[in-house]
């Protein structure tokens, strides 16, 4: 399954399923939730943070924390 680590510039999601283990409390606070469209905005220089559009919030996430969020893409 795809995650938000594999998004390339401008492809949309929508957010699955993540372990609440692995994903800080702050990024569900922000609106990283399951049933949430994310797209990627932008990738830093050595591709890490990813910068998201996630419901109309920006944020800057890691690609290690990314990587544990599973999407579903919008085509």
């Amino acid at each position: 399954m795809p995650t938000i680590a594999s998004l390339k510039k401008g492809q949309k999601g929508i957010i699955k399923t993540f372990s609440l283990d692995l994903v800080p409390l702050k990024l569900l606070e922000m609106g990283c939730l399951p049933g949430n469209e994310v797209t990627l905005v932008q990738l830093a220089p050595f591709h890490d943070p990813l910068y998201l559009n996630i419901n109309g919030s920006h944020l800057a996430i890691r690609k290690e924390i990314a990587a544990q969020i599973e999407i579903e893409l919008i085509p």
